[in-house]
């Protein structure tokens, strides 16, 4: 029996066309539902900061999102931006066509930039993008992602061709073993989903859809 569903969830606005008041209607709920955080472009991780003043509810960013495509040094860079302006978490892309290529010693230390900037200020999260890659390279990716020195392994952007999917979740735990977090993101709408992600595995959940899995409903929101 899962409890406190709210406490999974790190409540969700990446669109890129997302308004100012938008946001303060993410950081009032998440307050009010008490969500463990909120996941924010890094242009807003200043603003939800001062949103959030005083409550429980953590701020967390993306970086090198949403390919990954970006440079180590820039995604290190914008890591320490995002700290500076009150980030707690970051969830990172991999650099995918490296993975692709087997290029294992680039993916790792594109990786350990971001783990080495955040240092002991913000937790990590690997986006490996679960949608492209074969189970092999889902496996290899959250090794590599283990190996540099993450906290959490995450399924997905939602913003490729899929989100999380239960097999998925299960095998990213069986790959990193009972001490990484793995976070499932992309498509989990429901309260239904929600707690056959945390049964696979997920320890959190990225969603736009808090509200509709605390409360029992179901949202059609990508994310």
């Amino acid at each position: 029996m899962v409890q406190n569903l709210a406490q999974y969830i790190d409540h969700t606005a990446l669109k890129a066309d997302t308004t100012k008041d938008q946001i303060v209607t993410l950081c009032k709920e998440a307050k009010d539902y008490e969500f463990y955080s909120v996941c924010v472009n890094p242009t807003w991780v200043a603003f939800a900061n001062d949103q959030l003043a005083g409550s429980s509810v953590d701020v967390c960013t993306v970086i090198g999102f949403p390919l990954g495509a970006s440079t180590a040094e820039t995604k290190a860079f914008e890591t320490k931006n995002a700290i500076e302006n009150g980030a707690t978490e970051v969830d990172m892309v991999i650099n995918i066509a490296a993975l692709k290529d087997k290029n294992d010693e680039l993916v790792e230390s594109d990786i350990k930039a971001v783990v080495d900037a955040a240092g002991d200020d913000a937790l990590v999260k690997v986006i490996i993008e679960t949608s492209l890659l074969t189970d092999e390279e889902k496996e290899r990716a959250c090794r590599l992602a283990v190996s540099a020195g993450t906290d959490y392994v995450k399924t997905s952007t939602g913003f490729s061709t899929g989100g999380a999917t239960v097999e998925d979740v299960a095998l990213m735990r069986k790959t990193v073993g009972p001490d990484i977090g793995v976070k499932a993101s992309g498509g989990v709408r429901d309260s239904e989903q929600a707690k056959a992600v945390i049964d696979a595995g997920a320890t959190r959940i990225g969603a736009s859809a808090g509200i509709a899995i605390v409360e029992g409903g179901q949202s059609t929101s990508d994310y």
